[in-house]
């Protein structure tokens, strides 16, 4: 862990989502029974589960995340429903089928091998579970293409793994997610490079 990373990152992080907070406080509370966010980060999205999220698995790979996250998971409503688990998303340690809701807010954009991920995110939702999403993705526009291709190998650096060109709407529905719930939309909140959103509930894909 380098000093950037660990100490000037995660405040960074914070600052950085802050406008999603709308976004983020309306998927959040649709999440519901037992729960598994990938990618919690320092917690910020734990004030926002309502009641109807009974057990809330918070899965995050860093630990200065984490320690981080300690602090909304106990000052929180119910604090024994709030699980900080240290863990990968490409490699899950859940059962099959194990979670009524799986919660990707912001994260897929991170995942080294995101297609892994997502299929990883499928094995354990229930088959009438659903996931909920908030991620931004590769434009649709050619020119804002080129301007996050340009801008990605920095970003990348900057924002600690993030990247500005994944086709997160293709990866989850290769997946086998069906993604007729999720909307696609441009956030005015932020710079046009980011600003390519997939928001919404998907659900699994029964052949």
């Amino acid at each position: 862990m380098g000093f950037y990373s660990e100490h000037l990152f995660p405040p960074l992080l914070d600052w950085a989502t802050r406008p999603f907070y709308r976004d983020r406080q309306r998927l959040i509370a649709r999440a519901h029974g037992r729960v598994l966010e990938i990618g919690a980060g320092s917690g910020a999205n734990l004030p926002l589960y309502g009641p109807q999220a009974t057990e809330v698995h918070a899965l995050e790979p860093d630990p200065a995340l984490m320690r981080r996250a300690r602090g909304p998971a106990r000052d929180g409503d119910a604090p024994h429903r709030f699980r900080l688990v240290r863990g990968d998303a490409q490699r899950l340690p859940y059962p099959d089928g194990h979670f009524d809701t799986v919660v990707a807010c912001l994260v897929l954009c991170t995942i080294a091998d995101a297609d892994r991920a997502a299929r990883e995110m499928r094995r354990v939702l229930a088959d009438d579970g659903e996931l909920l999403i908030l991620e931004h993705v590769l434009a649709e526009r050619p020119g804002a293409q080129r301007w996050q291709r340009r801008l990605n190998p920095l970003w990348h650096r900057l924002a600690c793994g993030c990247q500005l060109t994944r086709a997160t709407d293709t990866t989850l529905a290769e997946a086998g997610f069906d993604l007729t719930g999720v909307r696609r939309f441009r956030h005015r909140k932020v710079p046009g490079f980011i600003g390519d959103m997939l928001e919404g509930s998907a659900t699994v894909r029964i052949p």
